[in-house]
């Protein structure tokens, strides 16, 4: 963790705070993502920010919290956050990441056993404009890896009606908000 101090709080504290913000406002807010609200309540996810400056290093952060996620009380720690501010600030470079990302969940023999899900302040979904509405679905605030438990992911799945209509759900929630609407919302307090 990082822990230069900006003000009161730490680089990695507003880093959190900014993330904390953007997942009440957007992902749930929204409802961008209808199984987020209930960990979020129960405080089951692990928020983490890795103070990586290259990808090797990052490589590391990320096998610790996949062994860390694995290891814990699904209770406790349902899903974790891995965000990282210092590497992989160009999409290109983060995209290019998550191939390593899924090789790791191969090699650490976690395939089937946990998922990552990609978050990036400039997320473009493949044969979409760069600033194509649609594509703030998956804008975070800083460059992150969700790691979520299978086992989640599927109670999630078949409680949850019509889950192949999520995504296009989504888009019709960013089409009417707009790029304004979205920006209005990230600068509310």
């Amino acid at each position: 963790m990082n822990h230069q101090t900006v003000g009161q709080e730490t680089q990695a504290d507003a880093v959190i705070a900014a993330t904390r913000d953007w997942l009440e406002k957007a992902v749930i807010g929204l409802g961008l993502c209808p199984f987020a609200k209930a960990v979020h309540a129960k405080g089951q996810i692990r928020f983490v920010v890795s103070a990586a400056q290259s990808p090797e290093a990052l490589v590391k952060d990320l096998i610790a919290e996949l062994r860390a996620l694995e290891a814990a009380d699904p209770s406790a720690v349902d899903t974790t956050l891995l965000v990282h501010p210092g590497v992989l600030a160009d999409f290109g470079d983060y995209n290019d990441f998550l191939d390593i990302a899924d090789a790791l969940l191969a090699e650490l023999e976690l395939a089937g056993v946990i998922q990552i899900a990609s978050f990036h302040p400039q997320y473009r979904f493949e044969g979409t404009m760069k600033d194509a509405i649609e594509n703030y679905t998956n804008r975070s605030p800083y460059p992150m890896l969700h790691l979520l438990r299978e086992d989640s992911v599927e109670k999630a799945v078949t409680s949850y009606p019509d889950v192949a209509d999520i995504p296009e759900k989504n888009i019709e929630t960013m089409n009417k908000l707009g790029i304004d609407g979205w920006l209005a919302l990230m600068a509310k307090k």
